[in-house]
């Protein structure tokens, strides 16, 4: 039996049949550097209102959560490019290291400055777990066998979705929110061991290549701005507001010099001719468009629950679980079915079908809807996501040779991350704008500092029209998006079904030729 960790040949690495101990150690280690990032995307948000009051910083909360998202964006494609550059072992390790570094940093923050400090260093590493997990998957597993643990890999946003605010709550409430920083510190040990250990990659010699250190620069600039409009706008600042313009205007700007220096970059960060492959085109577009939905509905849903439905803030997470529950099962179902049939195009398609129709079913809900109809809802945006997220990054992967796996990867990964943060703000924006109109007129003295409790408090006469507030300001939003998926649908009906390498393919190598594998549909 083949062990796929070692590449003893100048040509392509055959395909193992089946997985050796060696790349089950090496998936683990991975699993668990992709969860400590994905965790911290979530686990802070219960444990916020405690932390930025014990640290005097509730006029700087945003930067909280925004430092990280930032960090991690900006670095998303510079990780993707040096690893293709240079070998993927050492950034991995590299950003394993920040990432524990920057955990520490907020364990031990004194004031809200450190703590921001310390969650931009944990995004600069958590940035890179995201990406260069995804991408050394490419280097030990050939195209054809890696669905099924693309598959696994996407169960990690679904644990990390619930389980980041179970986990938040629970060590606010226990043994103190610090320890929702100190927690990475062992889940970033055993990855450092396991990448130590059991990972073994083609050496890749970096020598004589030019890091395209302008274009890194420009990107995470322009990064900024974005993720400044996205969060400041509708928010902090009207959406027409001379200050949100400027920075609408200055990202365009960017956006612009971007390509010209990349056009002139021996090595750029994101090299435009990604941009010349119709499958990278289709499923990047496809991909932020489906970021946009999931964020929108995960990032509200919890406050839905807890306003409307009365739920505590625990069991706003748990009621998430039949979406997590089934985006788990069906991801490992879909990927499996790729490994054992070699045909993938459909399935995404089938998935934004249901992503669509659980978007326009959420749409419906009313103040009076059973708990239960509401889960089955979630089940079927689950189904959608599961069928559909994951597998578009082996598209992506199957598009390029190995030596730009990486760069692809992380450019996939940095569309997507937009938008889910776009997905997050403007949703947002758009909720709180419609909830303020819809509360003015239910005779609530003060409708900024409603809570929970505050609501279910409240006299019947008042409690029915603030429940159905809060209810119209979100759910008709579904209904909104779910056009931008079915435009997702016909853009994945575009994709060139391209056989998948049952080798892992170098820049150098023929093209395999695999009979069970089809061409396009």
């Amino acid at each position: 039996m083949t062990d796929p960790l070692r590449d003893e040949s100048e040509g392509a690495t055959p395909a193992p049949e089946q997985s050796t101990p060696r790349v089950t150690f090496v998936f683990a280690g991975l699993m668990l550097a992709m969860l400590a990032a994905s965790l911290n995307q979530t686990v802070l948000n219960p444990a916020l209102p405690t932390i930025v009051g014990e640290l005097h910083g509730v006029d700087r909360m945003l930067w909280v959560i925004t430092a990280y998202i930032l960090a991690s964006t900006i670095t998303m494609p510079a990780y993707g490019k040096l690893g293709d550059l240079f070998g993927r072992k050492p950034l991995l390790l590299t950003a394993l290291t920040i990432f524990v570094v920057g955990s520490t940093i907020g364990a031990l923050a004194g004031d809200i400055t450190w703590l921001i400090v310390g969650r931009a260093v944990q995004g600069a590493g958590g940035g890179g777990l995201m990406v260069l997990s995804q991408a050394t998957i490419a280097d030990v597993i050939p195209a054809r066998q890696r669905g099924k643990y693309l598959g696994i890999m996407s169960s990690v946003f679904a644990l990390s979705s619930v389980a980041g605010p179970l986990l938040g709550g629970w060590f606010t409430e226990g043994p103190g929110w610090r320890w929702v920083f100190w927690m990475n510190v062992p889940l970033g040990a055993v990855a450092v061991v396991a990448a130590l250990v059991f990972l073994r990659l083609p050496r890749v010699s970096g020598s004589g290549r030019r890091i395209d250190v302008l274009g890194m620069a420009v990107l995470s600039i322009v990064t900024t701005l974005l993720v400044l409009v996205a969060t400041w706008g509708g928010s902090r600042y009207p959406w027409s507001s001379p200050v949100v313009i400027a920075l609408i205007a200055a990202t365009a700007a960017g956006v612009v010099l971007f390509v010209a220096v990349e056009r002139r970059a021996a090595e750029p960060v994101i090299g435009l001719h990604l941009f010349c492959d119709r499958n990278f085109d289709l499923v990047t577009a496809a991909g932020f468009v489906m970021s946009v939905a999931l964020f929108g509905v995960a990032a509200y849903m919890p406050t839905y629950l807890q306003m409307v439905a009365g739920v505590s803030a625990t069991a706003a997470g748990l009621l998430m679980l039949p979406m997590m529950g089934t985006l788990f099962l069906t991801s490992t179902l879909a990927g499996r079915y790729v490994t054992r049939t070699g045909r993938y195009k459909r399935i995404p398609i089938i998935g934004s079908v249901f992503v669509t129709a659980g978007l326009v079913l959420l749409s419906t809900l009313g103040a009076d809807t059973p708990i239960w109809v509401l889960g089955c809802w979630f089940a079927v945006l689950g189904i959608g996501f599961g069928t559909s997220m994951q597998l578009l990054v082996l598209v992506v992967q199957n598009s390029f040779p190995v030596e730009e796996v990486g760069t692809a990867t992380a450019g996939n990964n940095y569309f997507r991350q937009i938008g889910a943060t776009l997905g997050s703000a403007v949703v947002g924006s758009v909720f709180a704008t419609r909830l303020a109109g819809g509360l003015s007129g239910t005779g609530i003295d003060n409708p900024d500092s409603l809570t929970p409790g505050a609501v279910r408090a409240l006299p019947d006469a008042l409690r029915q029209p603030v429940l159905e507030a809060y209810n119209d300001a979100l759910v008709p939003i579904y209904l909104y998006i779910a056009p931008l998926v079915v435009v997702a649908g016909v853009l994945l009906c575009l994709v060139v079904e391209k056989p998948l390498a049952t080798t892992i393919v170098r820049k150098n190598d023929p093209v395999p030729n695999d009979p069970a594998a089809t061409a396009s549909t």
